[in-house]
Parts: structure tokens; C-alpha cells; sequence
């Protein structure tokens, strides 16, 4: 329920999360406002004066919570990291249980806005296209300073082999989505794994990430 004492920042916040929960579980277009205000206890004065319009809502879960849940999961732990191979196949082994059976009940939170508001909503389109080229620029990145360390291959292309990263992390979320079911999300990260093998140079050894 909303705070009791009044504090815009709180306000803003827990209308952000509802809303974020909302759109993830149901859609953009069919996300209800009644729901989100019934979730938190705030009045639909509260909902406009912080958010004009459901589009403006819609923005700022994308620049607010989306975009920042991506700095914190798999930007920078690839822009710090020593060995992009092992960073790579580490991260999406870092999910817990919970959280792999949200993924594969609801999806991708950036990928279902990118399916189903880029084509038909621009301002959505361009603030989702900003975190996927952010992605891509932080894989490649680190795997043109894992070629620097001799961790991986110096004959690949790490724009290439970003984006082609990043197509298996979302398919692989889609097709779990698809089954609704988890048991699909290993196998997967498990043909990743593969590829990703494939990018070390002969003879290499894994390094602490």
C-alpha cells in the first residue's frame, strides 16, 4: 500500500514498481491503471501527477527501472570484467530459481516492449533500441578487450558476436516463454555455452572473472 506520510520521491517509486510488474506480467496496452492504483492505495490524482499520461508512465519504467535493472545485471559486469567468455557464460547461471521461472512464464521485460510497441510507438522504439545498442557496445567491448588479453579469439568480430550473444540470451528467454516452461532455458544456455567456448583461443584457460 502507498506510505502514509506523503513523500513524492516514495510516490513515484511504488508506482514505478507496480506499473513495472503490471506491464511485465500483462502487456503495455493491456496493463490496467486500476490495478496499479489498487496495488499501491494511491488515487489516479497521484498516478497524473506524476505521470501525464499512460504513455509517460510507460517511459519511465523503461528509463527508470528496465534500464537500470540492465546497467546492474549485465552491463557492467561485462565492462569490468577480465575474461568476457567466463563473464558471459556466468551471468545468466546467476539467476535464481525465482527468478529463471519469472523469465520464462513473462518473458523479457525489454524484449516484450521491443515486440510489442516498437513497430506501432517510437517513443518506445528508441528508448528500447538505446538499451539493446547499450548491450551490444558493453559486449563488445569487453570482448575486443578480451582479444587485448588474449582470452578470446582475435579473428572474431565483436560487434558480430554481440549481437549474435544477445540473440541467444532473448531466444532463448522466448522460447522458455513459448513452453512456459524452464526445462527449455537450459538446453539452451547450454548451446550458448558451446559458442561461446568457440570464441577462446587454443589452449586457453579460464581466469577468475
Amino acid at each position: 500500500m502507498g506510505t502514509t506520510t506523503y513523500s513524492p520521491i516514495q510516490t513515484h517509486r511504488e508506482l514505478l514498481e507496480a506499473a513495472y510488474q503490471e506491464i511485465w506480467h500483462n502487456g503495455f496496452r493491456a496493463a490496467s491503471l486500476d490495478s496499479i492504483l489498487t496495488k499501491t492505495g494511491f488515487t489516479k490524482g497521484a498516478l497524473y501527477h506524476h505521470f501525464g499520461t499512460k504513455s509517460d508512465l510507460g517511459y519511465a519504467v523503461v528509463d527508470e527501472i528496465i534500464r537500470p535493472q540492465m546497467q546492474k545485471k549485465w552491463f557492467d559486469p561485462l565492462l569490468k570484467s577480465k575474461n568476457p567468455i567466463d563473464t558471459l557464460m556466468h551471468l545468466p547461471r546467476q539467476f535464481t530459481q525465482e527468478e529463471i521461472e519469472d523469465y520464462c512464464t513473462y518473458g523479457c521485460p525489454l524484449n516484450n516492449l521491443a515486440q510489442e510497441l516498437s513497430p506501432v510507438d517510437e517513443g518506445f522504439r528508441i528508448r528500447i533500441n538505446a538499451i539493446y545498442r547499450e548491450w551490444i557496445a558493453a559486449n563488445e567491448q569487453a570482448l575486443s578487450q578480451g582479444q587485448q588479453e588474449g582470452t578470446v579469439r582475435d579473428n572474431i568480430d565483436p560487434h558480430g558476436s554481440s549481437i549474435f550473444i544477445i540473440a541467444l540470451i532473448e531466444g532463448a528467454i522466448g522460447i522458455s516463454k513459448s513452453a512456459q516452461s524452464p526445462a527449455m532455458f537450459q538446453p539452451c544456455l547450454a548451446g550458448m555455452g558451446h559458442y561461446l567456448e568457440a570464441l577462446r583461443p587454443r589452449r586457453s584457460f579460464r581466469t577468475e572473472i
